[in-house]
């Protein structure tokens, strides 16, 4: 299947192509040209910029060479994965991530460093927009529109694992630091971007047909609003949450697919239910650098090591994220789900390694012919990082309506959407009454190994009762509190700023 790469279209420069070899310092901009406030900028000038925003979406798994895939260090802190690996050294910081223990001599530098570094991009693209001459209106709104998506992605990232982070719109002059906001400052910036990504007219609904695959569309910025006033639990605006979850319900651009399995593999990429995904190639990154490339580590990182496949469609890979049995044990009779999301290598041949259960992620595995050479494979699997699927959009729903009270919107039917999920879940009619209890459990069925098991216990409010555990067998003795909910700014960020202007206060840990 065709691959289409918009930071790679004609119209972006070479630069875009082949980054630096080192990664940008701390909040600063990277391979394209600081803007000067003021200077005009051409249509090739803001495509340069807005395509090397775009890149960054390519680099999480193998941040700033560490491996730190958004995915994994999400999951690493719910009750779904075991960090795995070699032993508890191996990757030492993911276990300490997964036990509530990370300190700030080793907390995720890796998702600091990119993300900050698609701050200080994405703020070039709006500048240069601001500055635009012989632009069409509607293309200077379109991109204005995704970088002020893209800004909001990357910073509800930092704020969730970091919360209290340097804000900055400008570009930055040494000593490149800035003014330390709130989480709750942070939540108000990330919706004023959405405000702007979210305007109708500005974005497509839909990007997943020709070569406009891989670039935000309004679905996505109504999606990742949802996800952050959920998270916030911000009461004021779920209504307007819900009303947006219907509107994409009602557009009528997305559907369920029908096979759960199938939406993981390379030829259902951008499929009628993707939203958004990250567009990976099976090229270009290196162990040198994580600042290149379009591949994925990931697929290599969460298979069973020295995996001898009997069916040769699934590769191994270094035994990182088992998956708990519990998280097996979960599925209902039936639940296609199950197979979809984990694969069972307990009679398999492979290298059994720490916290091992014989349960593997099967959305992201790594599979035979996803990442031919030349070049570094493991690195540079294919895989597509699914952002978000409709069905987050049903389930969003359904919770407004049933869990929080609100009332239904342009006659789209909660119970409905719940249906549709269980229908698609077992291949027939299947419905359950749409309590909080049912709903909580189809999100966690649905979405294991996608990154957002944990978030989603948090702003319940159960991750202290569900992640507190004394699982001596796998090594995983933790106690969940509020103060976990954020872990620690790496050292390294801190002791940049110590006595200036903008000296940055460590979160509690």
């Amino acid at each position: 299947m065709k691959k289409y790469i918009i930071y790679a279209a004609s119209l972006m420069v070479s630069s875009l192509i082949t980054l630096t070899s080192c990664g940008d310092d701390f909040l600063t901009a990277g391979p394209t040209e600081k803007p000067e406030a003021g200077a005009e900028a051409t249509e090739g000038a803001i495509l340069s910029s807005l395509g090397s925003a775009y890149q960054i979406l390519l680099f999480d798994s193998y941040a700033n060479n560490n491996y730190n895939s958004i995915l994994l260090m999400s999951d690493l802190r719910s009750d779904d994965i075991y960090k795995g690996g070699g032993d508890a050294g191996d990757q030492s910081a993911l276990y300490s991530l997964s036990q509530f223990k990370i300190s700030p001599s080793e907390s995720l530098g890796g998702l600091w460093s990119i993300y900050f570094t698609g701050l200080a991009r994405c703020n070039n693209v709006i500048i240069a927009c601001n500055n635009a001459v012989g632009v069409l209106d509607a293309k200077k709104t379109q991109y204005n529109a995704e970088a002020h998506f893209l800004r909001a992605y990357y910073l509800h990232l930092l704020w969730k694992f970091f919360g209290n982070i340097p804000y900055f719109e400008e570009p930055l002059k040494d000593p490149y630091m800035a003014k330390q906001l709130s989480a709750d400052e942070i939540y108000t910036k990330i919706l004023a971007d959405l405000e702007i990504a979210c305007q109708d007219g500005a974005l497509a609904m839909n990007t997943n047909d020709g070569t406009s695959r891989g670039r935000v569309s309004r679905a996505a910025a109504l999606m990742l609003k949802a996800r952050v006033v959920m998270y916030q639990k911000d009461e004021a605006k779920y209504a307007e949450v819900a009303n947006d979850m219907a509107t994409i319900i009602k557009s009528g651009n997305f559907k369920l697919m029908k096979d759960f399995n199938a939406i993981w593999v390379d030829e259902n990429e951008f499929c009628s239910e993707s939203i958004f995904e990250s567009n990976q190639m099976p090229e270009g990154k290196t162990w040198s650098s994580g600042w290149g490339g379009y591949g994925t580590n990931l697929p290599a990182f969460i298979s069973p090591n020295e995996l001898k496949d009997p069916n040769d469609i699934f590769k191994g890979g270094w035994g990182f994220g088992p998956v708990r049995m519990a998280a097996y044990n979960m599925y209902e009779d039936g639940d296609k789900r199950r197979d979809g999301s984990i694969n069972d290598w307990r009679e398999a041949t492979y290298g059994k390694r720490f916290q091992d259960t014989g349960l593997f992620l099967k959305k992201y595995a790594a599979r035979v012919g996803y990442n031919p050479p030349p070049g570094d494979v493991d690195l540079n699997y294919c895989n597509n990082v699914r952002i978000f699927r409709y069905a987050e959009t049903l389930l969003n729903y359904v919770e407004l309506v049933k869990i929080n009270g609100v009332a239904e919107q342009q006659g789209v039917s909660a119970q409905e959407c719940l249906d549709q999920i269980r229908e698609r879940a077992f291949g027939a009619p299947n419905s359950i009454p749409a309590t909080a209890v049912n709903i909580k459990a189809e999100r966690h069925k649905e979405f294991l190994g996608e990154g957002m098991r944990f978030y989603d216990l948090v702003r319940w409010g159960d991750a202290a009762t569900v992640l507190t555990e004394n699982d001596a067998a796998h090594n995983s003795v933790r106690t969940y509190s509020d103060k976990n909910r954020f872990i620690p700014i790496p050292l390294s960020e801190i002791e940049k700023t110590k006595g200036t202007e903008f000296e940055l206060k460590q979160n509690e840990y």
